[in-house]
């Protein structure tokens, strides 16, 4: 095995970091500029987008909570991802480990099937998908429940939205667990399902907490399916009330309480990600490596 030049690899890792140092850079900067944005007023936005604002207008906040109903299509949004990425662990969890860990007939059938969804272009199903979820308010007993405008609708198209790549990021934890911790827990009477929740999700916890923040971040932010399923604006996304304030008035628009939406809604996702930094880099580098 030859060793590489260390100057060659220094010159390597140095233009690394100025990569990565332009990235944060085009991530970082907009996020400062709309920060601060919502403390102006549209002539300051306007007329010197890159200058700090005269006051810290906290009424812009204020406008985007209440009256453009923000904190409403925060609340709504809460309910829907919290419901949706429960539904999508579940399912997604115990999916991946019985087609990794189980052979029968149809095992690499129904896994391609399902990691299939991944490269559906989600535009084709729009037309289909909808008139699926129209037409399920007719199914007898849990019809008045499921359709048009409805909360538990949209949350089974999140779960079948994120299942394909939930299931594929667990299948890499799950087929590399030992065989002899199980095979223990079942010589100790384990059953099945004990020992798929007390024994194997505990030990896949680094790919499920990666993955679950992936499912958050994907759900928080879906703004084509609440688009296209839920047209009440009572029960409206976060995405759709943020994207009502930036066209019903055009240029009229008071982009200070705009910008205001835009950090609520983004904050959330960057204090979750900063809390939880070190457990997704560990799934993602232990799903690598194994």
């Amino acid at each position: 095995m030859t060793k590489k030049p260390r100057g060659k690899s220094s010159a390597f890792m140095s233009l690394g970091h100025v990569a990565l140092a332009g990235f944060a850079v085009m991530v970082v900067l907009p996020m400062l500029w709309a920060f601060v944005s919502s403390f102006k007023n549209n002539t300051e936005i306007f007329d010197n987008a890159f200058t700090w604002p005269a006051k810290f207008r906290w009424s812009n906040w204020v406008d985007a909570w209440e009256t453009a109903h923000i904190g409403t299509y925060f609340f709504n949004t809460v309910i829907v991802v919290f419901f949706g990425v429960a539904g999508t662990m579940l399912l997604g969890s115990m999916a991946a480990y019985v087609l990794s860990r189980y052979d029968f007939v149809g095992n690499k059938v129904i896994y391609y099937t399902i990691i299939g969804g991944l490269g559906f272009p989600v535009f084709l199903g729009f037309g289909p998908l909808f008139k699926l979820v129209q037409m399920t308010k007719d199914i007898p007993f849990i019809g008045p429940l499921l359709g048009l405008n409805s909360y538990v609708s949209l949350v089974l198209v999140y779960i079948a939205y994120s299942l394909p790549f939930t299931v594929f990021f667990l299948s890499a934890f799950f087929r590399t667990l030992p065989t002899s911790v199980a095979e223990a827990a079942m010589i100790d009477g384990c059953s099945h399902t004990r020992l798929f929740f007390r024994v194997m999700l505990p030990m896949a916890k680094p790919g499920l907490v990666g993955i679950t923040i992936f499912n958050i971040i994907g759900q928080w932010n879906q703004y084509m399916f609440p688009t296209l399923l839920i047209s009440d604006p009572d029960k409206w996304q976060l995405t759709q009330g943020i994207a009502r304030i930036s066209t019903t008035a055009g240029y009229e628009a008071k982009w200070g309480p705009l910008f205001a939406g835009i950090c609520m809604a983004i904050i959330p996702m960057i204090l979750m990600y900063a809390f939880f930094q070190r457990q997704i880099q560990s799934g993602l580098t232990q799903g690598a490596v194994k």
